[in-house]
């Protein structure tokens, strides 16, 4: 099958961004990056460090984030903006305001029962722009259950098109990964991939090859996967978007729509 031309162009951005280009050039390409984008980069090192665009794009924390030890407390995941949140109602979640879509067709047929799980608890999108730092991490000690590559396309995931473009985050290519936590509660990630991310990393299924060539979904599942709070699971190769669901009665969000936020900081309450 002939790849989207968003696929296309994301790769050919991953074929430079992985590049390694004499120390001269390389140092441009990064402190302009940087310059371009506006990094922050007080909790990195410095910008000449990295060997490539990609190594910078997915860089790891210097500085440590203090993680609470508070079972009742969520987390974030990442450094992102929080583009919408809210109740899941009638099977249904927002990519932004105005926007539905049903989330048995975000999930897929392997997590048709996760869908049912969550559906009246709820939902928070996290967008990571190419200036954020780009690992993710559990945003609560979860037992992860099984995890399905989903290949789509890769349009660019920023406010023009969540207002405008219906079923977005369906169409994406993306991996859902379903979770219970200790007292059984459901939870789901999905990682939507966008225009340029060439790849989503994830520490625990080495198997899966994001924009690839595959053409069905590939579904993998786990016997006994608990990662901690705070832990690391991944990496998106460029910006691109996390959701987050929640069993019902399971999760009380304390956030506000466009604000920014830093993976560790609190981001509501586990009941």
């Amino acid at each position: 099958m002939k790849k989207h031309y968003s696929s296309v162009i994301s790769t050919l951005f991953g074929k430079f961004a992985s590049k390694e280009f004499s120390t001269p050039v390389q140092k441009i390409i990064n402190h302009g990056y940087v310059k371009l984008m506006g990094l922050d980069m007080t909790d990195f090192k410095n910008p000449n460090a990295y060997a490539t665009l990609n190594k910078l794009f997915t860089r790891s924390l210097q500085v440590e984030r203090e993680i609470t030890q508070d079972d009742k407390v969520m987390i974030s995941p990442v450094d992102a903006l929080v583009t919408d949140f809210g109740k899941i109602v009638d099977g249904k979640a927002y990519q932004i305001k105005g926007m539905e879509y049903q989330i048995d067709e975000l999930f897929g047929i392997n997590h048709l029962g996760a869908s049912r799980a969550v559906n009246g608890g709820q939902f928070a999108n996290f967008y990571l722009s190419p200036k954020d730092y780009h690992r993710y991490h559990l945003p609560h000690t979860l037992k992860i259950l099984s995890a399905t590559h989903i290949p789509g396309k890769l349009y660019p995931v920023n406010f023009p098109l969540l207002r405008h473009k219906h079923d977005l985050f369906i169409e994406n290519e993306r991996v859902v990964i379903e979770c219970v936590d200790k007292s059984g509660a459901t939870y789901v990630m999905v990682l939507v991939g966008a225009l340029n991310v060439g790849k989503m990393i994830l520490t625990f299924e080495s198997a899966i090859n994001t924009n690839s060539d595959i053409e069905e979904p590939q579904h993998y599942t786990y016997d006994d996967l608990w990662l901690e709070k705070g832990e690391l699971f991944g990496w998106f190769e460029m910006g691109s978007t996390i959701l987050l669901f929640s069993q019902k009665d399971t999760f009380i969000p304390e956030l506000a729509i466009n604000q920014k936020v830093k993976f560790a900081q609190p981001i509501g309450k586990i009941k």
